[in-house]
């Protein structure tokens, strides 16, 4: 990813993240977090990978309400921020988290079956 890529990437990040703190903020949606957003080459395309604190249901739900607020956020980021192109936004659900934490429990698993076979030896 090239420089400028990279710095706008980093401004939207902090744009969304606020956005979503401060006029987002619905009851009945999960924690939202921007975990890492990608620009496409020209610019004109914010992939927006978010993590989303609670069950599948309401990821699910949060996800929908990203979805259908996706013509305001990109409002925002046109008046926020200035770019010869409003980059067009796309929200993609981040489960990097859910698998640590899945390889996390397995590895425990392991370490507790292996410590019960020393104990039984």
């Amino acid at each position: 990813m090239s420089m400028r890529m990279e710095r706008v990437a980093s401004v939207i990040k902090e744009e969304i993240g606020v956005l979503l703190l401060r006029e987002l903020n619905e009851p009945g949606l999960g924690f939202i977090t921007v975990t890492e957003v990608h620009m496409t080459p020209d610019l004109k395309l914010a992939k927006i990978y978010v993590s989303i604190f609670g069950n599948d249901e309401i990821k699910q739900r949060t996800m929908q309400f990203l979805e259908e607020q996706t013509p305001h956020v990109r409002a925002v980021l046109g008046s926020h921020i200035r770019l010869k192109f409003t980059p067009s936004v796309q929200f993609y659900l981040d489960e990097t988290l859910d698998r640590v934490e899945r390889i996390e429990k397995i590895i425990k698993q392991i370490h507790g079956q292996d410590d019960d076979k020393k104990a039984s030896e």
